[in-house]
């Protein structure tokens, strides 16, 4: 027992630390026997987890209130450790557990809560919210995407009433997959390349795609310009800012709107010019906004309806994805929360690309007539070879229009590109603007690094993405709060670690900095020679924490001894992030007294 617990417990740590659950402690959690009910390659002292969570009387076959006080020792069992069986499962802020779990689970905050799946067919066979888990009463089974990690038990405890959920809100699914389990994945934030509405206009017209005619203008004065030349009664005039909610946006010149139509071209400069060099803030942006350098000034269309369209990467699918909805030129999230069944999906076989078909068959879906399905099809296939050829991540069109004539046109267009792209698209990436981003930002993809800036006041430094998540959860554990994130990588070099000191420093939030090195691949004596550096070159007077450990340890520990400067050590992750809170509140304290400290206690 002792063997397996200690098994299970380095599993579960191996898979909180990567945020996936390990296949093998999700088979070793099964309510259920040993031996023929474990899958291939589960045995031993995982096994013997499965079997000391299990009891005898659960298996026999009964059903009933007897059956029912024959478990009660395996639940009771159950409920003394639930940490065990919780803790495998937690992807990200939550953890999942059966269904048929006892209702005093409920309660935990780390417990995922469930509800009847549309694909579910067994009795008492249940879906965990958000997570592509089967919660099957009938044997505690839990399986991923329909591909079982154990057969189930023929009879198992039967559920009592009283444990099961049936509160939860519906979950929201469609076509595929979500249609299948009933349930919504939660995807992964990623920062790629996204570039401005008529700079995505250019490569839709390059690719063929039908979109109106329109221009860019810097000043009014080109504003005016263009509306004249256009020679439309009236004209749309469009702020470019790499944000969304641009319609419902205000400018600091007080302006309301970042998408505005006018009826003459002395107009358009009167508008224009309460646009260009001003900041629209919209729900995306904050309150800090973001500068609008140049405006599209484009013809106005008159559509019959709007649509909207969109092809991703889609992990549930392996592959991309076409997305259509009858719904268009409105927020699609709102469409998805409120009718989740207007949102139609079709995955696109990745070798075999788009079929003329498939297109055909969507259009018809979305509710295009007779007259414009092949129209809409072509231009769906165009995006689709547009979305490949330039590595995107997404196109989105919102809207498709269709006009009076059956002429279907892309009125608006944005498209991301995968960032791991940028050594072959070289023309696309050459056109990001780095005024809409952060400063901070450019100097990190100049050094290589992957930054993200926060609101906190205690920098980080650390090597790995899953384990710079780790260092901000326990510093928020302490009651401190991050600054940022930023993962040096596996193969940073000391002018890297240097470029990471300036960017933590350049944030004036910032009242002490933790550094969390685990060398594997990384030298600990490489990171030593940074930090030195850094500190000397940028005569940082904030506390510097470090927590070295793995590669070349004991070789940085003399490197930063040997510097004499004032650095605190600490070989214990939790104590260090203790210390760094406690160093960033006396900072903090310190500064708005008035109060000059210095950190004068050497390593």
């Amino acid at each position: 027992m002792a063997a397996s617990m200690f098994y299970g417990r380095q599993l579960a740590a191996a898979a909180l630390m990567s945020h996936r659950p390990h296949p093998t402690l999700r088979a070793a959690a099964q309510v259920g026997p040993p031996g023929p009910l474990q899958p291939r390659g589960v045995g031993g002292r995982a096994a013997g987890l499965s079997a000391a969570l299990a009891h005898p009387g659960c298996l026999a076959g009964r059903s009933g209130e007897a059956a029912s006080q024959e478990c009660e020792p395996a639940l009771r069992q159950l409920r003394s450790a639930p940490a065990r069986v919780l803790a495998p499962f937690r992807s990200g802020p939550a953890s999942w557990l059966p269904a048929s779990a006892p209702g005093a689970w409920r309660g935990s905050p780390r417990a995922a809560r469930c509800r009847p799946g549309r694909g579910s067919t067994l009795p008492g066979s249940f879906w965990v919210r958000g997570m592509p888990f089967k919660c099957t009463f009938a044997s505690g089974e839990l399986s991923s995407g329909g591909k079982g990690f154990g057969a189930p038990a023929e009879s198992a405890c039967p559920p009592s009433p009283n444990s099961l959920d049936r509160s939860a809100p519906v979950v929201l699914g469609n076509s595929g997959l979500f249609n299948k389990h009933g349930l919504q994945m939660q995807q992964q934030q990623q920062r790629n390349l996204s570039l401005h509405e008529y700079l995505s206009m250019d490569l839709l017209r390059e690719a063929g795609v039908c979109v109106p005619k329109g221009f860019v203008a810097k000043s009014s004065d080109e504003v005016y310009a263009i509306a004249k030349k256009l020679g439309s009664k009236d004209v749309v005039i469009k702020a470019q800012v790499l944000a969304g909610g641009r319609g419902k946006g205000t400018f600091t010149s007080g302006l309301k709107g970042g998408v505005k139509i006018v009826f003459s071209p002395e107009e358009a400069k009167a508008v224009s010019s309460q646009m260009i060099g001003k900041k629209l803030i919209t729900k995306q942006t904050g309150a800090k906004g973001r500068i609008c350098n140049q405006v599209l000034v484009c013809e106005r269309k008159y559509p019959r309806r709007e649509y909207y369209f969109a092809i991703t990467m889609e992990r549930s699918f392996q592959g991309p994805v076409l997305i259509g909805s009858a719904q268009g030129g409105v927020n699609i999230e709102d469409v998805a929360a409120e009718n989740p069944d207007a949102i139609i999906k079709e995955p696109v076989d990745i070798v075999e690309g788009i079929r003329k078909e498939q297109a055909v068959t969507l259009a018809q879906k979305m509710g295009f007539p007779a007259n414009a399905v092949d129209s809409a099809a072509e231009n769906m296939i165009k995006l689709y070879n547009l979305f490949l050829k330039y590595d995107a991540t997404m196109v989105e069109i919102n809207p498709l229009v269709e006009d009076s004539d059956g002429q279907v046109l892309c009125m608006d267009a944005k498209i991301n590109f995968d960032s791991n792209s940028a050594y072959r698209q070289k023309k696309i990436f050459d056109l990001q603007d780095w005024t809409q981003e952060d400063e901070r930002d450019k100097q990190a993809a100049n050094a290589d690094l992957n930054y993200i800036g926060l609101d906190g006041n205690i920098g980080c430094l650390v090597n790995g993405a899953g384990l710079a998540m780790a260092t901000m959860d326990i510093i928020k554990l302490h009651g401190g709060t991050p600054a940022n994130f930023l993962d040096v990588g596996g193969g940073a070099t000391v002018h890297q670690v240097t470029e990471a000191f300036k960017l933590i420093t350049s944030d004036k939030k910032v009242q002490a900095i933790l550094v969390n090195i685990f060398g594997g691949i990384m030298r600990c004596d490489v990171i030593a020679k940074g930090i030195v550096m850094a500190v000397k070159d940028l005569e940082i007077k904030i506390p510097v924490v470090v927590r070295l450990q793995g590669t070349q340890v004991d070789d940085a520990k003399v490197l930063i001894a040997d510097s004499g400067l004032k650095i605190l050590a600490c070989d214990d992750l939790d104590e260090a992030a203790k210390m760094v809170v406690k160093l960033s509140e006396i900072v903090t304290l310190a500064k708005e007294a008035h109060v000059d400290v210095k950190f004068q206690l050497p390593i």
